[in-house]
């Protein structure tokens, strides 16, 4: 099994100075070597809808790849190479021949998902040269268990020596496993300072593999992103759990210290300092908000249940900006994006897309499985009735008069989540702007349904009901 620990290093003032020479050096060669590849695209291609009848192409060149890029490297560390829009002066022969091969391999694998996709079709968007802060990590690709050289006496602290680096003092916040072996080293540049990661393997430990979990309405459990107020998730059983918020709870220090920073001078000390605050502000953010997700997974894997059913969520739709409305004289009108910029920015926070893939790996090793299903309906039909009762985003609960319950929208929508993973839900046809059961299998399940929303029914008065 391969996995990787993430460890706090210490490198010394010297050390710094190399790591960020090495980190300047690399970067002009990935910036290098994509703009070889986008000047080859452009030179070699014709449009077949605006091509004329006398067509010059200049004399065409081999196409650069990983092979024919990386041959460049013995050429380039025979002098010293010159940067022409800033004249620095760049010694390839410093770094380390791995990690140049290294940024091949990335400017391949970049550019490879822009033209032909990944392994599932998915192309990704043109490629970008990189900025300083864009570019921060350093790869070995060839480290090994020879690269550590001893511990300290209490095990705090661990020493590794990196080729031309030297030795490095690592704080080992949890013991690395026995029988583990280094099979990679990567140096991050992060805000608050230099981090490293082993990625580790270990053939005594099998890989994780779920059993074949048949889903059943006693080992499942539905559910239902929410925004509403400070609720996070609604479960299938009857819970909520509460939302963090980190990005609204630091907001302020966040906007006050951006503030500051644009009124500074760009390339100035002051900037620079405040830059860095703001990204420490960004860390923690972001940190926070891992540490909660992993919190609540591990909540909701101590339910015991084996199957977790959630929204199939379309988050780039969700935090898409309103279109522009302008009348027939061209004047823009209202158009609704001020209140929907705060939504968007909910969205954002509460970052449901990792929160589902760190459920995922957490349930994974529990041997549970996550399933994504389609939330179409799952928040206006009642979960026991075929009946669209919510309507409208506004209303939050619903008073049953025949039953005297109260019926809340986000657990109701999670027993409904819950219901599609298990192949309960009615199907819903749309005719002439109107909803027409099909089919329903609701009454093969509404005594287990009223049983949740009658345990954790609250004592209220017939007169706070709401339709």
């Amino acid at each position: 099994m391969k996995y990787t620990y993430q460890y706090r290093i210490y490198p010394e003032t010297s050390q710094k100075f190399t790591l960020n020479n090495w980190l300047r050096i690399c970067r002009y060669w990935y910036n290098r070597m994509l703009g070889e590849r986008f000047n080859w695209w452009e030179q070699n291609r014709c449009p077949i809808n605006a091509c004329p009848l006398i067509c010059h192409l200049p004399e065409l060149k081999d196409r650069p790849n990983y092979y024919n890029q990386k041959k460049q490297l013995p050429e380039l560390k025979k002098s010293i190479v010159e940067v022409k829009h800033s004249g620095e002066h760049l010694d390839f022969c410093k770094v380390y021949s791995t990690v140049l091969q290294d940024v091949c391999k990335r400017v391949e694998k970049t550019f490879s998902r822009f033209v032909a996709g990944d392994s599932q079709g998915n192309r990704s968007g043109k490629p970008r040269f990189k900025s300083k802060s864009r570019y921060r990590s350093l790869n070995f690709p060839n480290g090994d268990d020879s690269w550590l050289k001893f511990s300290s006496i209490n095990g705090k602290w661990l020493y590794i020596s990196i080729p031309k680096i030297g030795l490095m003092r690592v704080r080992t916040h949890r013991q690395m496993p026995d029988g583990s072996k280094i099979k990679q080293v990567s140096l991050i540049n992060k805000a608050d300072g230099w981090w490293i990661n082993l990625s580790l393997e270990d053939k005594s430990i099998p890989e994780l593999k779920t059993d074949n979990i048949q889903p059943t309405w006693e080992n499942s459990i539905g559910l239902d992103a929410v925004l509403d107020k400070d609720i996070y998730l609604a479960t299938s059983v009857g819970s909520k759990l509460s939302s963090l918020k980190p990005l609204r709870s630091n907001q302020e220090k966040l906007t006050e210290t951006s503030q500051r920073k644009n009124k500074r001078k760009h390339g100035s000390k002051p900037r620079r300092k405040l830059a860095k605050r703001e990204g420490k502000i960004h860390q923690k953010i972001a940190r926070s908000r891992k540490n909660f997700h992993y919190k609540t997974a591990y909540k909701l894997i101590q339910t015991g249940k084996k199957v977790f059913f959630h929204e199939k969520l379309n988050l780039a739709g969700l935090t898409r900006k309103n279109q522009t409305k302008q009348d027939k004289d061209g004047k823009y009108l209202p158009n609704g994006q001020s209140s929907k910029s705060g939504l968007n920015k909910s969205w954002l926070d509460a970052a449901f897309g990792q929160f589902f893939e760190v459920l995922g790996q957490v349930a994974a090793k529990a041997n549970a499985d996550v399933v994504e299903v389609k939330p179409n309906y799952t928040s206006q039909l009642l979960s026991y009735r075929d009946e669209i009762v919510f309507t409208d985003c506004s209303i939050r609960e619903y008073f049953d008069e025949e039953l005297q319950l109260k019926i809340d929208r986000d657990i109701n929508a999670a027993i409904n989540v819950k219901r599609v993973g298990l192949d309960l839900f009615p199907t819903i046809n749309r005719r002439q702007n109107k909803v027409v059961i099909a089919k329903s299998k609701t009454a093969s399940v509404s005594k287990e349904v009223l049983r949740v929303f009658k345990r954790h029914q609250k004592p209220t008065q017939k007169a706070d009901a709401s339709v």
